[in-house]
């Protein structure tokens, strides 16, 4: 397949065409969850939109290597080096080991992607798991003359560092603003200049996890998990590194900082970022009480929320935005989308019921693929291609009510066309199978009873069946074949 892969690039603040370092091969780092809570619809957007650039990837014949860490360690509360560490926080609020949160919360992150229906990525390594390639790259910097010890920790120099590189490459901001933004050194801060940020922590008696180092007893910093992860499965450079737009500041500032510290070069060739969540307006977070999790989003237990929504029904409403626009989430907007996302579903499950014909086809499905194709090649523009879908959708429902033709080819085409775009690369699928499974018998009853209430020329009670239906949200569909039944 051809590639005319175009994607927004946050290090140029422009559209690139897609360009690997290796032709048939990507390497991809996106930066997973901090496993201390449960993952929340923040982390989830991020995740299901890098699953639908994985898919494409993989559709356009690329071999990837999807590499997403889990943080089992090292995350303090304070992002300047401060405040407790969140493990050993949880795990003394919890009465547990700080392991038995890490797995507890990996689980629970698991769960909730499977549902989302999110394929794993190649590899999934964890902070705790890496030490020694940490320490190995600390060591490094540190001999290359961009960091410096003090009393056991750590501290990556920013300013010998932006004497050879530009230190706001990724956000564009200015040095000078960063410091103004920063608050003075206190006499008892070991840092030698206020943006330093620490590579190696020694560790405090109390800490509870804590590894030998050239140093200190002590735990990594947050920053230098990701820059050698990154490096130990995907090499120097690679090609696209991924997260959500509120880690580009300070993470993904630093972890270029210590690549190019390190390696003498920055990590990814392009850097993408997912945008924020809001809530009928207002931006999504804990301090405001608006931020709900997924299993709530799923059981509609929250004030904020009307009912309850399928997770494939969340995914296509996530899908309905463009990766890097916001987000918002309200009744009405998910009412709006569970009603399409049963639209397409009900589309697709007609395709073993349409009729082909002896003439040629009234619609032009290379057409319809090349404009699919144009979407995703835009920068996964996922809103454009699920409008295209429509289109088909429409299409679809006039063939099965005899308003247009399809021949035997055609239709082979258009069962391919849809598996390939709504299956393939948007990742859906039919959440209502199984209860459709179950139904499918008493359904064909009452479809009987109606037809012979038809026969007999009870159209009172006929129509009777079909609005009681309707008001428990199942619709019937009659045609010349037969009348068949779906979810609304």
């Amino acid at each position: 397949m051809e590639n005319n892969l175009v994607l927004y690039n946050t290090l140029s603040r422009k559209k690139e065409k897609f360009d690997p370092i290796h032709p048939a091969l990507v390497g991809m780092y996106v930066c997973g969850p901090t496993v201390y809570s449960d993952v929340h619809l923040g982390n989830c957007r991020t995740f299901v939109s890098f699953d639908l650039i994985y898919r494409y990837l993989i559709h356009m014949g690329f071999k990837v290597r999807y590499v997403r860490n889990i943080t089992d360690a090292g995350h303090l509360e304070g992002d300047n080096d401060e405040g407790d560490d969140k493990f050993a926080k949880k795990a003394k609020l919890e009465q547990l080991e700080p392991m038995e949160i890490v797995q507890k919360y990996t689980i629970g992150f698991h769960d909730v992607l499977r549902l989302f229906n999110t394929i794993p990525p190649s590899i999934e390594p964890t902070a705790t798991g890496h030490i020694s390639e940490q320490i190995d790259m600390v060591q490094t910097i540190i001999e290359n003359g961009y960091a410096y010890e003090v009393n056991g920790t750590v501290y990556f120099d920013v300013e010998k560092y932006t004497k050879d590189y530009d230190y706001t490459i990724l956000t564009n901001r200015k040095l000078e603003d960063l410091l103004n933004g920063t608050r003075e050194l206190g006499g008892q801060d070991e840092k030698r200049g206020r943006l330093d940020f620490a590579l190696w922590i020694k560790a405090k008696p109390e800490h509870i996890m804590q590894w030998p180092s050239p140093w200190s007893v002590g735990f990594p910093g947050w920053h230098i998990e990701c820059s050698a992860m990154s490096r130990k499965y995907l090499g120097d450079k690679f090609d696209i590194h991924g997260g959500g737009m509120d880690l580009a500041a300070t993470h993904h500032t630093n972890e270029i900082a210590q690549s190019e510290a390190c390696n003498h070069t920055s990590p990814a060739k392009y850097w993408m970022h997912t945008n924020m969540l809001t809530v009928n307006g207002a931006r999504m977070s804990k301090s405001s009480g608006n931020g709900f999790l997924p299993h709530q989003l799923f059981t509609g237990d929250h004030p904020l929320l009307s009912r309850g929504y399928s997770p494939m029904a969340v995914r296509f409403f996530m899908l309905q935005a463009h990766y890097r626009s916001t987000l918002d989430f309200s009744n009405e907007a998910l009412d709006a989308a569970d009603k399409g996302f049963k639209r397409l579903m009900t589309a697709i499950n007609l395709l073993d019921n349409i009729k082909v014909s002896k003439g040629k086809s009234s619609f032009d499905m290379q057409a319809i693929r090349a404009k699919c194709y144009a979407a995703m090649n835009d920068d996964f523009n996922s809103p454009i291609l699920i409008a295209e879908l429509f289109e088909v959708v429409r299409i679809i429902n006039s063939l099965y009510d005899g308003k247009a033709t399809v021949d035997e080819a055609g239709l082979a085409d258009l069962k391919s066309f849809m598996s390939d775009f709504v299956f393939d690369i948007l990742g859906l699928k039919d959440d209502a199978t199984a209860d459709n499974d179950s139904m499918d018998e008493l359904m064909s009853i009452v479809i009987k009873l109606r037809n012979e209430a038809k026969a007999n020329k009870d159209f009172a009670t006929s129509d009777r069946i079909r609005e009681e239906l309707t008001a428990i949200g199942i619709q019937l569909k009659d045609s010349k074949e037969g009348t068949l039944w779906n979810k609304i």
